[in-house]
């Protein structure tokens, strides 16, 4: 015996799975917000308008746009500081979208030649009151 295609039959398990998928979707939406997705601050690389770096840290401050401030933690043992002759270069490889210090390729030059790399190990958007913390000197 050959088995018949009863479309009642396909009608009704196309119903039934819908609505399980459906019922399981909004059960799980409202019963795991602690699973979501977090929201990522990235920045376009045109975007930055200045850099500082307080005392010899191994962090530096990014202005992007007119009140946005990045906090990029560099690898310890970087020191930065910033002089009148010292300037921050920032390659772009493939997208002008900045989201995770991978998207940084720092290097601190000065108008003598010298280079030193700079490598990114975290990079995070400040909150208002992470930046009204910061002492004035020390804002980009």
């Amino acid at each position: 015996m050959t088995p018949r295609f009863n479309p009642t039959a396909a009608a009704l398990a196309i119903a039934a799975l819908t609505a399980t998928l459906t019922a399981a979707g909004a059960a799980g939406a409202t019963t795991a917000p602690d699973k979501a997705v977090p929201k990522r601050d990235c920045f376009a690389s045109n975007s930055w308008e200045g850099w500082s770096a307080p005392g010899h840290s191994d962090f530096l401050y990014l202005r992007v746009g007119v009140r946005d401030i990045y906090r990029v933690d560099l690898t310890p043992g970087s020191h930065v500081y910033k002089d009148g002759d010292r300037f921050l270069i920032n390659k772009v490889r493939g997208s002008d979208w900045i989201c995770s210090p991978l998207d940084l390729d720092l290097t601190l030059a000065d108008h003598q030649g010298y280079r030193e790399p700079l490598i990114a190990r975290a990079l995070r958007k400040l909150t208002p009151e992470e930046v009204a913390a910061i002492p004035r000197k020390d804002l980009p």
